[in-house]
């Protein structure tokens, strides 16, 4: 029999003082931390203060406590009390401007053979084809890999998250000239795959009307599927462990020759990396479905998918159904029936817990889904917490003018009307556990937005953050809930301004 062991809660100074002594390992420790600054957090004396703001001709970027400006020339890290300059790359040409780029986080759990390889790095793709592998802390070159010559490679992206990425090139469009001579356009676009740690290549793969059919509109990897999507808005889902194992031709290694190369180096100027994934056959189709703006996302346990069918009575809703046999859940269509510009977002929740969260103008409803994953019964949606904006009365539809004649209004005032209070966005913070819901309401003449916090399990309500800076909805905006950082990213017409806020204590 089990001693019984009492549950006592601990203060903040004792588990403080546990880990200055190192006791409890590393993952209890982390926990432990995290709960002692959601504490500190949701205190009243305690306060998110507005201490940075920075503008930009061009967009600014931010991920994992680094904020980038000018195509990520320049590098400000928000670990401090006000966020500081890190480094500031030489000016690049156009041929050398960065397109695009991913942050890097080394793994704990590996012994790599370069101890750059343990530094977090930035990923970046250049306009000439060259992807380099950057210190993000100083901005140094730790390795870099010519692409090609052949193809415009224009897009990064994660297939597995830290695990392996994709690099995407522009897509081949049929022109009136090409068509008029009666030139058969067959490559759609390639996509190149890597692995990190260390940084390896896979393959290059080719994305081909012959084998994929007509009227691919674009392409993606995630989790290991191939994700194609079809101008008649229909999806196919493609195994991307199959497609490499069956259709690899060589495997390449960075540095080393190839024979598809006539015996050059793999990712050296002017050859870079060969199209070693020949696919010569049909790749079986894992899954294939029709859907409005070829939109589908799979989740949930057991496995489900959200679509919204591609018919016009069907706009608005979205449906949810098993993976296994497409069997609608029980209360698995989902709809508003909002009256807004801006459409409802609906998708799975990033806490891996199975959940969805659906957005819309005046309403948050956290779902989950109910089932056994070889279950005889349907699986039921049902809702876990929801929450609700206070939204003012609505005018009259009906006016009497001064000289007594009745007016009627020709149209509805919307959901997400500026003067009203509307949910913009919702962001996770998951080490906190905790829900960031950004709310404007123009009432008093302009944009105005705050942030509430709310628990990630219960949705109760923690705190309220006020935005000092006015929030034009004609405009976008990214906001960012990072630990004890809050940074608000907005396009002012042309220019771009980031607002940086940190936890503070109030002063009295």
């Amino acid at each position: 029999m089990a001693l019984y062991r009492r549950k006592s809660s601990v203060n903040a100074a004792e588990l403080l003082s546990r880990r200055s002594r190192g006791i409890r390992d590393a993952g209890t420790l982390l926990r432990h931390g995290m709960s002692i600054l959601r504490g500190v957090l949701l205190q009243e004396n305690r306060s998110f203060t507005k201490v940075w703001s920075k503008t930009s001709k061009s967009t600014i970027m931010y991920e994992n406590g680094k904020i980038y400006f000018e195509n990520y020339q320049s590098c400000y890290s928000c670990v401090h009390a006000e966020p500081q300059s890190l480094y500031k790359l030489p000016k690049r040409s156009k041929q050398e401007k960065i397109e695009d780029a991913l942050l890097c986080l080394s793994p704990l759990d590996k012994t790599l053979s370069s101890p750059s390889d343990h530094k977090t790095s930035l990923l970046a793709l250049t306009a000439n084809n060259w992807l380099y592998r950057l210190s993000a802390d100083t901005g140094k070159v730790l390795q870099k890999v010519y692409l090609s010559a052949n193809y415009r490679f224009r897009y990064l992206a994660w297939d597995v998250s830290q695990e392996t990425f994709y690099v995407k090139s522009v897509q081949n469009r049929e022109t009136p000239l090409t068509r008029q001579a009666g030139i058969a356009q067959n490559t759609v676009m390639h996509l190149a795959i890597f692995h990190v740690f260390p940084l390896q290549i896979v393959g290059i793969l080719e994305i081909s009307k012959k084998v994929f059919g007509n009227g691919v509109t674009d392409v993606v990897l995630s989790q290991g599927v191939l994700a194609v999507s079809y101008s008649n808005k229909s999806v196919k889902l493609y195994s991307l462990e199959h497609i490499v194992q069956r259709y690899m031709t060589e495997k390449l290694t960075l540095g080393e020759q190839s024979s598809l190369l006539g015996g050059r180096t793999v990712g050296d100027v002017p050859f870079g990396i060969p199209a070693n994934i020949q696919i010569t056959g049909f790749p079986a189709v894992l899954f294939e479905l029709s859907c409005s703006n070829n939109g589908v996302q799979i989740g949930g346990y057991p496995w489900h998918y959200i679509y919204t069918p591609p018919h016009r009575n069907h706009k608005g809703t979205h449906h949810i159904c098993s993976l296994k046999d497409s069997a609608l859940a029980i209360d698995g269509i989902q709809n508003m029936d909002c009256c807004s510009l801006e459409s409802e977002g609906i998708f799975f929740h990033p806490d891996d817990s199975g959940r969805i969260i659906h957005v819309g103008p005046t309403t948050i409803n956290v779902l989950k889904i109910l089932g056994e994953l070889n279950g005889a019964l349907p699986s039921r949606v049902v809702e876990d917490f929801s929450m609700s904006t206070q939204q003012n009365n609505p005018p009259s539809q009906v006016t009497v003018t001064s000289s007594g004649r009745t007016v009627k209004r020709i149209f509805h005032q919307l959901d997400d009307d500026p003067c009203r209070e509307t949910f913009r966005m919702v962001e996770f913070e998951d080490e906190l556990d905790l829900l960031a819901v950004v709310i404007t309401n123009g009432e008093e003449g302009e944009g105005k937005a705050h942030i509430r916090l709310r628990d990630n399990q219960s949705g109760k309500l923690e705190r309220t953050i006020e935005l000092v800076e006015p929030w034009d909805e004609t405009y976008r905006h990214e906001l960012f809930f990072d630990k004890d950082t809050i940074v608000h990213i907005e396009q002012k017409k042309t220019n771009f301004c980031c607002h940086v806020y940190k936890l503070k204590p109030t002063r009295k």
